[in-house]
């Protein structure tokens, strides 16, 4: 099954025009015709089957049969990652973050972030990519970068940790996470969160964990929390 994106498609809709660009791509590519089948979600949950009714390469139209709305995850975990120095490797966390499941990203600034200007619209482009890729109906939220200090000034909702490795008293994450529970974790740049930042977070009742015993790059650990967040909650109500 290939799936779509689209956020204008809603459960009221009967008939769907795609894009000039995605037209072009089924008809051209796909080279799907009159009758045949499209997945399309808006990325909050609905899936629609379509059949085409006109295979236009410019304008393909195609007419909703059915809708479902996909179960949403037990959990909810919002991630708070300092952007990368190399930006390649912050969208690789984006699509694999994706992919694994996840409800949340804040790109955060930090007293030692090396970069500090992002490009929303193409980390936009990959979580849809990687949701479509993932066959999922959920788009995780790119929320607007904000720096350490204002992020940390939220309400929060659900269980906060801060994944810092400063040698102070610490706990594993695996050990602390709840399963069905909303989760903030907090994931410093290349330079680890500054000692006033990570002060700054316990104050704000943040618990400092560690993801393991060796020292972890920002994506990598992103990575790990994520995973480690969905086998929790894989494990629990697996059983």
């Amino acid at each position: 099954m290939q799936l779509f994106y689209n956020p204008d498609i809603s459960e009221s809709t009967t008939q769907f025009t795609f894009t000039k660009e995605e037209s072009k791509h089924i008809v051209k590519v796909l080279r799907k015709n009159v009758g045949d089948t499209l997945h399309i979600t808006n990325g909050n949950g609905w899936l629609f089957t379509a059949e085409i009714t006109i295979p236009n390469i410019n304008k393909c139209v195609a007419n909703v049969v059915s809708k479902a709305k996909q179960p949403k995850r037990h959990y909810h975990l919002h991630l708070a990652v300092a952007p990368t120095k190399m930006n390649d490797r912050y969208e690789w966390f984006l699509e694999k973050a994706t992919e694994i499941g996840i409800d949340s990203i804040t790109p955060i600034f930090c007293d030692h972030s090396e970069r500090k200007v992002i490009k929303p619209e193409r980390y936009e482009k990959i979580l849809q990519s990687a949701m479509k890729q993932s066959l999922s109906c959920y788009l995780p939220k790119l929320n607007e970068a904000i720096s350490f200090k204002d992020f940390i000034k939220q309400e929060f909702k659900g269980d906060l940790f801060i994944a810092h490795c400063e040698e102070t008293d610490r706990k594993s994450l695996k050990t602390q996470l709840k399963p069905n529970q909303h989760t903030t974790i907090l994931i410093g740049p290349e330079g680890d969160f500054s000692v006033k930042e990570i002060k700054m977070a316990l104050a704000n009742n943040f618990i400092p964990v560690t993801l393991g015993d060796t020292r972890l790059r920002t994506e990598t650990a992103a990575i790990v929390a994520c995973h480690s967040v969905a086998f929790i909650n894989e494990a629990h109500n697996g059983q």
